[in-house]
């Protein structure tokens, strides 16, 4: 953990080196535009250098704040809630029920979307005039890079994002050999697919239905590469059948920390073998869920918890 903590704070110091050297050779001005195409393929006129910017994803808050760019963010989601001084930014309400007018009225000069903001309000916006650009979670972990540098742009924190993203793959790398013994790659390939611990994710649980992570999501690569197996890699979407699960009977169940007791204590999930040996993962909402910086904290996490056991 030593040389986890000495990257961590070889990041800090390399994104504020950044940050220094951008304050002194770029002057700072709303006269110029670039036209950007965001993840839904629209085009958008945005303003170079943005001063007031509202973020409509929790994901896209954070990484602005990683960034260094949380002070032009004007406006954020009540969903919005790390780090903790993103609570101190005026909330415009939720996400799915939009407030159109709350966001104007801080009037921001670009609006930041994810995947949960529909085609009706970014048609509202359009038509507000207000330039909003959808920046949404992809399907493979890597694309984690893409959006960060995305971003980057988006607020005029390109060398900052570059940066960024050289310390989360150095420390991603750390991670993963921190963890690992130094036979366990001749071990792996010994291995069948049989011998990897076999992982669910519980996104919801109840009689609203079971829902996880298929194999087309950003949280199948993190289980994969924290070395579990998902269970639920052969589907595609989040829809998945109780009897499947009870079928399949995963060696671990990874849960946000919120909902563990719940789950299992809950029938039939107090069933399953995970449950009874004590083998659930309450895990930090957000680390896991959004496709953010500190999914390298969850692959670290989960790698530890399913290797202690073995």
């Amino acid at each position: 953990m030593r040389r986890l903590n000495a990257l961590l704070r070889y990041c800090v110091i390399a994104l504020l080196v950044v940050a220094c050297g951008h304050s002194h050779n770029h002057t700072i001005t709303q006269s110029h535009n670039d036209t950007v195409t965001d993840d839904y393929g629209r085009r958008v006129v945005v303003p170079t250098h943005p001063q007031r910017v509202v973020s409509l994803s929790p994901a896209v808050t954070e990484i602005m704040f990683a960034l260094g760019a949380e002070d032009l963010l004007v406006g954020r989601t009540d969903f919005c809630l790390y780090p903790d001084e993103a609570t101190d930014i005026p909330s415009i309400g939720g996400i799915s029920n939009l407030n159109i007018e709350s966001i104007l009225a801080l009037q921001p000069d670009l609006v930041i979307c994810g995947s949960m903001v529909g085609k009706k309000v970014t048609n509202q916006m359009d038509a507000m005039g207000t330039p909003m650009v959808c920046v949404i979670e992809k399907p493979k972990f890597e694309a984690l890079y893409d959006n960060i540098l995305a971003i980057g742009k988006l607020v005029g924190k390109e060398r900052e994002a570059d940066s960024l993203n050289e310390c989360l793959i150095a420390l991603m790398n750390d991670c993963l050999s921190e963890t690992t013994h130094p036979n366990d790659q001749a071990t792996r390939q010994s291995r069948n697919q049989a011998t990897t611990p076999s992982v669910y994710y519980v996104v919801g649980f109840g009689e609203g239905g079971n829902f996880t992570a298929g194999g087309n999501t950003f949280i199948n690569d993190i289980i994969r590469m924290a070395g579990g197996r998902n269970i639920a890699e052969g589907i595609d979407g989040w829809s998945y059948s109780l009897e499947a699960l009870m079928k399949e009977d995963p060696d671990f169940i990874i849960v946000r920390r919120e909902d563990s007791a719940a789950f299992c204590n809950s029938k039939p999930y107090n069933r399953l073998s995970a449950v009874k040996q004590g083998h659930v993962i309450g895990i930090v909402s957000g680390t896991l869920d959004l496709q953010v910086p500190r999914n390298i904290d969850a692959i670290l996490y989960l790698r530890q918890r399913m290797q202690s056991t073995q």
